[in-house]
């Protein structure tokens, strides 16, 4: 009869990883990090125990992980080559990210500055592409989404799909991006309709659409311009 209570007998709700999965890293103790690490426990221990030998190691507690060789990790019952490379990795990849320096994010200020940074590369495209800009609430750009690829004449453009990451991300405002493979910007009703419907979702969310800049050879449209937004 064994003596501890694994992780297979937490309710699923309370495991290490489904609760960073649901309620994000931030919510689990240093030990239950390195248990998601693991991937599990031994015959005797559960992958948490596991985890507080390790912490234990060192007064310093998750320093050990900074500051360790393999063979101080090998010491401990249940971690091998494999789980100490792991633990090794992690640390080693939260030190990159400590030292890197923080990237200087674009600032979107007019219809023109959204459409030189996509006319290179959508110029050509021979059907027809949608980006969502996600934007913060100084106007700078978090990230591109590629929503969809269409066709010659049309790509799809649901607002489920527009405003997922936004959503994710806590996106301030969004901006539409798409092209014209005629080469000519102008839009279409269609182009019209569409950007009603999801600047009406947008408001409904509380993510503002700036506005809908369409790419052709070397010219674009902005409906925000056209009246439009």
């Amino acid at each position: 009869m064994k003596n501890y209570i694994s992780i297979k007998d937490l309710p699923a709700e309370e495991r290490p990883r489904e609760r960073l999965l649901k309620r994000g890293a931030s919510s689990l103790s240093n030990a239950e990090l390195i248990a998601v690490l693991l991937g599990g426990g031994t015959a005797g221990s559960s992958a948490v125990n596991l985890a507080e030998r390790i912490l234990s190691m060192d007064a310093g507690g998750i320093r050990i992980l900074n500051d360790c060789v393999p063979e101080e990790l090998y010491r401990i019952d249940g971690v091998g080559p494999a789980r100490a490379a792991c633990l090794m990795a992690a640390a080693e990849l939260g030190r990159r990210l400590h030292a890197e320096p923080k990237q200087k994010r674009i600032n979107i200020s007019s219809p023109g500055s959204i459409a030189s940074l996509f006319m290179s590369d959508m110029r050509g495209l021979k059907k027809e592409n949608f980006k969502v800009l996600l934007l913060n609430a100084k106007n700078e750009i978090i990230m591109t989404d590629d929503v969809s690829v269409g066709s010659l004449m049309s790509a799809p453009a649901h607002p489920r799909e527009v405003f997922s990451n936004a959503l994710r991300r806590g996106a301030a405002s969004v901006i539409l991006v798409h092209n014209h493979p005629s080469g000519d910007p102008a839009p279409s009703r269609d182009d019209f309709l569409l950007t009603e419907r999801l600047v009406q979702a947008g408001d409904i969310l509380g993510i503002h659409v700036l506005d809908h800049v369409i790419i052709g050879d070397g010219e674009y449209a902005s409906m925000k311009e056209l009246g439009g937004i």
